[in-house]
């Protein structure tokens, strides 16, 4: 069978996509239940993972990092954050104010993924011009 490197990127990309997608789904929690007392916000993590999965060698290529990316382990872990500081007295967790900017963060990381994956393909229908 024929192996091809084409897709590493758009994988990598769409593995981000997801997580950022998760993420989106974890703030719309957390400001749906800004009342709910003792609730905990939640959060994904997926930037440490996917440095992790890139390894911290500075002698290798982009192309290569990328490349070995072991993508079953690549994926966002939702977590509650429990030590988050909690000013109130019900021991909600949940700022609106906060949470609103990290809506607004996510969402522009998302699109910037979505518009990077579709210029790869983009590339990729160049090349076969």
């Amino acid at each position: 069978m024929f192996q091809s490197s084409v897709f590493d990127y758009v994988n990598v990309l769409d593995r981000a996509a997801d997580a950022s997608w998760m993420r989106n789904e974890a703030i719309g929690n957390n400001l749906s239940n800004v009342d709910t007392p003792g609730y905990k916000r939640q959060d994904v993590a997926f930037e440490d993972v996917l440095k992790n999965a890139l390894g911290r060698s500075t002698y290798r290529s982009m192309d290569a990092k990328v490349s070995d990316v072991n993508l079953k382990r690549l994926v966002g872990q939702v977590y509650t954050d429990h030590a988050g500081y909690s000013y109130r007295v019900d021991g909600n967790n949940v700022d609106p104010d906060t949470e609103g900017v990290m809506l607004a963060e996510n969402q522009l990381k998302y699109q910037g993924l979505i518009t990077s994956i579709s210029q790869e393909f983009t590339n990729l229908q160049t090349v076969m011009k």
